[in-house]
């Protein structure tokens, strides 16, 4: 045994003394654990369907920094509790600029070095290979050791995937004077705006996460009963929910709103750990991540007992009302506050109608003095939607909220009424009532495109949907 494994051997030796969870190896384990293995198979994989797309989008973000070195770290682990980790999702612009969606490694960095006297950029990929197993790292390391996560990646296995080079992570060198890392302002608002126009693989992925959350959706209205049934009714939604999201896909792109009675009057309330009623409406927020981490973001508020009250059905049909109205509006060439504007005229005009404002729907809506409806519905209208659920958030405002649609575009449309139990400017059976209705919307050049139109959303369509649930 060579001097330095000696060395190591002592130090986990030490290590093991000063925790009740840590024990040293035997020597026969050391002198035995790594032989007896079969031959890894060495084929490589194919080339993924998004590899193309990637590199397009690499050569896009070259072109806007012409030689400047481009860094773009997926990211790491990050601590829960004591020694446990939240799930590993890479970086969205890592994984935007890569092709490397749930498969992606923590620690691997995306590295785009300007090529000496010429335009653009080499990449390459830096991930930790995987690791040999006559290396302690492959059965005494629990965070990466092969042993006990399971096979890593090889590097030449996510060349030939992604089409990219790749090196050992242990090679990267950071640089200094000419690096741009992933906090600095113009390169995190390029890579977020690069996002604003989806290509045709991110289109067929929100087109794959709006169709399997539609049947997340479907196993929520199926299991109603024993929903209602559990004391916390709202947690068993969201498992419901749960067990679609990673059967098909990689799960949730964000914490679930399932939230019943007067919680649907809180935006983001996603505690659910309350009893589903019947009687009450239950607002249910919910989207699937896909394995691409492309996520969908759809609300729909549904009549616990299947029939919506009189004064329930008002307001869901007014949030439908606006929501109808920012469909009609959203053409090419608009701006996309105007699809905020048009559900908000509705908004305040039908809640003026009902006597609930201190002043006229025309005064509401005064930019300046107005905004007297914004109690009942806070929030904006749309945001745009992709491999973040919020995507594109770093845009800059002149090319988000007072930008233009355009073709491939893809964001929500999701007005509201949210009056809370104890607001006493509406009447007593108005309070305890909040409805949401979002949908996602992919813009074209003959105009929008409902991807998430399949799940019911009309009050009639809603009631029709519980009521065929299977007995």
């Amino acid at each position: 045994m060579s001097t330095s494994e000696s060395d190591t051997i002592a130090q986990s030796e030490q290590q093991a003394s000063t925790s009740n969870r840590k024990q040293p190896f035997p020597q026969g384990f050391l002198d035995t654990i790594s032989t007896g293995w079969a031959e890894r198979p060495d084929t490589p994989p194919p080339a993924r369907q998004e590899a193309p797309y990637a590199a397009a989008r690499r050569d896009a973000l070259s072109a806007a920094f012409p030689g400047r070195r481009l860094v773009l770290p997926a990211g790491g682990y990050k601590q829960r509790s004591n020694d446990t980790d939240y799930p590993f999702r890479a970086h969205s612009a890592f994984a935007h600029l890569t092709g490397w969606g749930a498969d992606a490694v923590p620690d691997s960095v995306l590295v785009l070095d300007p090529r000496g006297g010429a335009d653009g950029h080499d990449a390459t990929l830096y991930l930790r290979e995987r690791a040999d197993r006559t290396t302690r790292e492959f059965y005494a390391d629990a965070t990466i050791g092969e042993f006990w996560i399971g096979p890593r990646p090889s590097l030449a296995g996510v060349a030939a995937e992604l089409g990219l080079a790749t090196a050992h992570v242990d090679t990267f060198v950071a640089g200094h004077d000419d690096l741009v890392l992933d906090v600095d302002e113009d390169l995190t608002r390029v890579v977020s705006e690069l996002r604003l126009i989806k290509d045709e693989y991110e289109i067929a992925q929100m087109r794959l996460a709006v169709e399997v959350t539609g049947r997340g959706f479907d196993d929520i209205v199926a299991d109603l009963p024993r929903i209602i049934a559990t004391p916390r009714g709202e947690r068993a939604v969201e498992g419901v929910f749960h067990h679609r999201a990673r059967t098909e896909g990689n799960g949730e792109g964000y914490d679930t709103i399932a939230a019943s009675g007067p919680h649907a009057c809180y935006l983001h309330w996603t505690r659910n750990d309350g009893a589903v009623v019947p009687g009450d409406l239950i607002l249910i927020d919910a989207g699937v991540e896909v394995d691409s981490l492309y996520t969908a973001d759809i609300t729909r508020t549904l009549p616990v007992s299947g029939t919506f009250t009189p004064i329930q059905r008002t307001i869901y049909e007014t949030v439908r009302e606006a929501a109808d109205a920012a469909f009609a509006v959203a053409r090419p060439g608009v701006t996309f506050r105007s699809i905020h504007e048009a559900a908000m005229t509705v908004i305040a005009r039908r809640v003026a109608e009902w006597g609930l404002l201190p002043v006229t729907a025309d005064e509401a809506l005064d930019a300046d003095r107005g905004g007297q409806h914004r109690r009942y519905m806070v929030h904006g209208t749309s945001h745009h939607l992709g491999i973040d659920v919020h995507d594109c958030a770093q845009a800059r405002r002149e090319m988000y909220y007072d930008g233009v649609l355009e073709p491939g575009m893809v964001f929500t449309i999701e007005p509201g009424l949210y009056f809370q139990i104890d607001d006493l400017t509406v009447p007593e059976e108005y309070r305890g009532i909040g409805v949401r209705i979002e949908d996602d919307v992919l813009m074209t050049a003959d105009g929008p495109v409902n991807l998430s139109a399949g799940i019911p959303r009309t009050a009639d369509e809603v009631e029709a949907w519980i009521a065929r649930r299977p007995a």
